[in-house]
């Protein structure tokens, strides 16, 4: 089946960095684009960073715009977001998620299958 480990997350000071991991299993990761999602509490779920299944390219949210970076490994079934200049603000849990192009716009591989996250606290 579908399935998503997320991994990384911590507590970190303003202004310091981490990388978050997820590893996917149960699909052809490498014809799937990735994309980073956060959940902040009390807030809905809002769209970090997108890569496509080749690497090729990424589009970010204009609040993480010149911070954090999307990549992938296909070889390792893997996504990362590499998150640096870290700001209170970022403080959620990160989810990934896989999705496929179709009809012009982009599908999730399976809505049922969100992983448990990883919780990112930025806090002094």
């Amino acid at each position: 089946q579908v399935q998503f480990v997320e991994s990384g997350g911590g507590l970190v000071q303003p202004g310091g960095s981490l990388r978050l991991s997820c590893a996917a299993s149960g699909f052809a990761f490498s014809i799937y684009a990735m994309r980073w999602y956060r959940q902040a509490p009390g807030k809905q779920r809002e769209l970090v960073a997108h890569i496509t299944h080749a690497g090729l390219s990424t589009n970010y949210a204009d609040s993480v715009k010149g911070r954090f970076t999307i990549s992938r490994d296909n070889a390792k079934n893997s996504v990362y977001l590499q998150m640096k200049s870290l700001k209170p603000e970022d403080t959620a849990v990160y989810y990934c998620m896989a999705y496929y192009y179709s009809g012009g716009v982009y599908h999730p591989l399976d809505d049922t299958s969100w992983g448990q996250g990883t919780q990112v606290t930025v806090s002094s």
